[in-house]
């Protein structure tokens, strides 16, 4: 049975992991980062607290899996420097916590296009994050990166929720075969994210770094899932 630490668990892919870890038989005990309260579950071990700072410390002992889906936007951060400190700042002190606290595996949400060579400051950041956290030499590091993705967001965003709704209407119609291989759902994320990082603690997974892209989470999340 696994104990999991999760930041990131309002997002969208995010509160998708938690439900899944909520449901996950082979977990016992989730210790999940939020700034609100979240919603309660016999599993849940609850950190709260509205000063994000303060929960590299709060990091828990025994928890050898770390999963972070955590990031904001541009608009919602008040700008790039302000999005950086929670998109990059704040997910390295966690992981930097977990690995002192001895997690052993560690699952990071990422973007596709990461590339800290990139002329993107977004893509930039993103893969800027990449190259710290495999630096940190967890026994077991995987990089997700998804295409667009699909699900139901608490915020507008114009150009965003019309290609997801364009991903939506040609996964319909084609029994996600139109879909999948550019924009994946976010409970399907979700899935990957929690199969690969028990796969790394069962043995499953044996790499140092492993990479998943596109159609591994459709893998992982959908063809290979078991609950």
């Amino acid at each position: 049975m696994a104990t999991v630490a999760l930041a990131g668990s309002t997002g969208l892919v995010g509160s998708h992991i938690l439900d899944t870890l909520s449901k996950y038989a082979g977990v016992q005990e989730i210790y999940a980062f939020a700034r609100k309260d979240l919603p309660e579950h016999t599993k849940l071990k609850p950190l709260i607290s509205s000063d994000s700072a303060s929960w590299a410390a709060k990091y828990p002992n025994g928890a050898p899996l770390f999963i972070s889906a955590l990031g904001t936007t541009r608009a919602n951060a008040g700008g790039f420097e302000n999005q950086r400190k929670i998109d990059y700042d704040l997910n390295l002190a966690l992981a930097k916590a977990a690995k002192d606290a001895g997690a052993k595996a560690y699952v990071l949400v990422s973007s596709s296009g990461a590339n800290s060579a990139s002329m993107s400051g977004y893509m930039k950041m993103k893969g800027e994050l990449e190259d710290a956290v495999k630096a940190l030499d967890f026994d077991h590091t995987v990089i997700m990166r998804p295409g667009l993705i699909v699900g139901d967001r608490n915020e507008m965003r114009s150009a965003e929720f019309v290609m997801r709704k364009t991903a939506g209407f040609l996964g319909s119609i084609s029994g996600g075969k139109l879909k999948d291989f550019w924009a994946q759902d976010a409970d399907v994320i979700a899935k990957a994210a929690v199969k690969a990082g028990l796969d790394c603690l069962d043995g499953k997974i044996t790499d140092k770094v492993t990479m998943v892209y596109q159609a591994d989470v459709i893998r992982l999340g959908k063809t290979e899932w078991r609950a």
